[in-house]
């Protein structure tokens, strides 16, 4: 067995004992493609108040220039689909919010991965990322035969849909490369487009961000929502879920085996006036390991506002 081989099935090995469900690998190289696009999508103002985008272009497009010397980009999935939903007549939270913030369960899975890899294989130079540095994580997926992009953005797998987190481990070490998926299996189906309560999905996969609920309801830091989006929030309160909830794909979702991602009770059970009477200091600390740190007590509070409204 040549060394890229073993090396590759030795990863994989890895990603598998630390309970990731999907592992790809693709050769790091600049996403000329890519690149067009997401400039023509910055240029367009898709992005709205989310500043942070327009940041560190040439490094979300060039993993060399993340990790000097990089040979691989391994990208990993992660399955964060509940066993249990929201009681119903509840304020909405996306699915990936239910329990301890991803951030901190995959970081530590990365770190382990990479340390394996150094005891193992030997000294390879690496980071990883999750969602909190410019890396196109989802091209990288699509790229390393995980699945395909869908037309409401996301990335879907044909085994078990979209419910996953993406985390990419950029090493300069080279290794067996696996096949795109060429295909995208959306075919003529429009249900994420036409489900969306706000019209922010288009034709061509082009998502206006800024018309996003979860962007108003997450990353818009404003005191108050616009008055004329009032009635099409969904009674979604921090995120939406909806065109991946209408995706046919989504029928073959399983439930995660991931512990850290078991749901916080009161994100399941908590009524409105519950939302609406909570402490600043209750929330801190039922959230304080929850994704919904990252619209803070006051964001929550106005989102509970607008709904009721």
């Amino acid at each position: 067995m040549n060394h890229k081989l073993k090396h590759t099935e030795q990863i994989k090995s890895f990603v598998r004992e630390l309970g990731f469900d999907f592992c790809g690998i693709a050769r790091a190289q600049r996403l000329e493609e890519d690149a067009r696009r997401l400039e023509q999508w910055l240029q367009q103002g898709l992005h709205g108040n989310m500043q942070y985008m327009e940041n560190y272009f040439d490094l979300r497009i060039d993993p060399t220039k993340l990790v000097p010397g990089a040979q691989s980009v391994i990208t990993v999935l992660l399955n964060y689909f509940p066993q249990q939903q929201q009681t119903s007549g509840t304020p909405r939270i996306s699915k990936y919010a239910y329990g301890a913030d991803y951030h901190e369960v995959i970081k530590k899975k990365l770190h382990t991965l990479l340390a394996l890899i150094n005891e193992h294989i030997g000294e390879v130079q690496g980071r990883g990322f999750v969602d909190s540095a410019p890396v196109l994580e989802r091209s990288w997926a699509q790229r390393s035969g995980l699945g395909w992009i869908g037309k409401n953005g996301n990335l879907i797998t044909k085994q078990q849909g979209s419910f996953f987190f993406i985390a990419t481990l950029i090493v300069d070490l080279e290794l067996e490369y696996d096949d795109p998926i060429a295909k995208d299996y959306c075919g003529s189906c429009r249900r994420c487009i036409d489900a969306c309560p706000t019209g922010a999905i288009s034709e061509g996969k082009v998502i206006n961000g800024s018309q996003c609920i979860s962007y108003y309801t997450i990353e818009l830091k404003d005191l108050l929502l616009p008055d004329d989006k009032k009635g099409q929030f969904a009674d979604w309160m921090f995120g939406c879920d909806v065109c991946q909830d209408v995706c046919p794909w989504n029928r073959f979702a399983q439930p995660t085996r991931e512990t850290g991602f078991t749901p916080i009770p009161e994100i399941l059970n908590f009524t409105t006036k519950e939302w609406e009477s909570l402490t600043e200091e209750a929330f801190k600390k039922i959230f304080r390991h929850s994704p919904l740190k990252r619209a803070k007590f006051q964001g929550i509070q106005r989102n509970v506002r607008f709904l009721k409204g």
